[in-house]
């Protein structure tokens, strides 16, 4: 069973988070922020990882901390699901098309993180929530969940639809490199024999 709970508890945040590697997309997502929650369940729908999210934080000062240490708390869990990465498929990639816009992920599982992040937006704010934030939440989660990781929008206009594809892409992406690969199973794909470090 690869599953893994995690605590993260902080003066800025509390968060529980829950994840299934080998579930079928049922979430449970609580953050206070209604438009992180919508991209939380899209991830878990569309990367069949089942993901119960339950966070309180300092929403009176803003939207930063929670949605932050949530991307950590996620990707901290992820990690912990995956021990040490045994039969993984690592590699994954995905086009996540959605209207005018078109989003392109692909990411390592190589226990080596890093972002690079070609989104930009037409608009300061979605709602309440102010776009920046998004790059802060990818960047947690490929840190925490030790992701290389490459979001770029090819073309768009509308931030919501640029944001929605761009975690369409990484649950797509994800869910492809996460699978156990039956041929390799018991052995972790690389040649060093272990992920992480250089390279």
């Amino acid at each position: 069973m690869r599953t893994a709970t995690v605590e993260r508890n902080t003066k800025e945040t509390r968060i529980s988070v829950t994840v299934d590697l080998d579930g079928t997309g049922v979430y449970d997502v609580s953050t206070g922020i209604g438009f992180l929650d919508h991209m939380l369940e899209q991830l878990s729908r569309h990367s069949l990882i089942d993901l119960t999210v339950k966070a309180e934080g300092d929403l009176h000062i803003d939207f930063h901390h929670t949605t932050e240490d949530s991307g950590i708390a996620i990707g901290e869990a992820v990690t912990k699901a995956l021990g040490e990465r045994k039969g993984i498929a690592r590699y994954g990639s995905a086009y996540a098309p959605m209207d005018e816009t078109l989003t392109r992920v692909a990411l390592d599982a190589s226990n080596r993180p890093y972002l690079i992040w070609k989104v930009n937006f037409r608009r300061d704010k979605i709602g309440d929530m102010d776009t920046e934030l998004f790059k802060e939440w990818f960047q947690a989660f490929a840190q925490a969940a030790g992701l290389t990781l490459h979001v770029e929008t090819l073309y768009g206009e509308n931030s919501h639809h640029m944001i929605e594809s761009a975690f369409k892409g990484l649950a797509r992406a994800l869910r492809q490199a996460v699978e156990i690969d039956p041929r390799k199973a018991d052995a972790v794909p690389s040649t060093k024999g272990v992920l992480g470090g250089s390279l």
